[in-house]
């Protein structure tokens, strides 16, 4: 349940970043297809965010359906990951505030 909450906060920092570039906001949950979007615009964060979004692109999914989530998490990990997207959004946080 944590990386699926993880991975939403990812996405919705992602979109954040993309609006702030300009992107037109799309109903999309698909980490790896934001990641690319960002990739493809000047923002320093895409080579953060790519690997998380890769790591944590099947979490939204995979925690919400019952079978698939029979591993035991990797709580350091998922500390290192949490750690990663709140750095990333305090950045976007700073950014869109400089813009104000």
């Amino acid at each position: 349940m944590c990386r699926s909450k993880l991975s939403e906060v990812l996405e919705k920092v992602i979109k954040a970043e993309l609006i702030r570039l300009g992107w037109f906001l799309e109903r999309t949950h698909e980490l790896t297809r934001l990641a690319r979007e960002l990739e493809a615009r000047p923002s320093g964060l895409s080579a953060e965010v790519k690997p998380l979004a890769l790591t944590l692109a099947g979490a939204y999914l995979t925690t919400r359906y019952p079978g698939f989530d029979l591993d035991d998490p990797d709580w350091p990990a998922l500390r290192a990951q949490i750690e990663q997207v709140a750095l990333l959004l305090e950045q976007v946080r700073d950014q869109v505030n400089a813009q104000g």
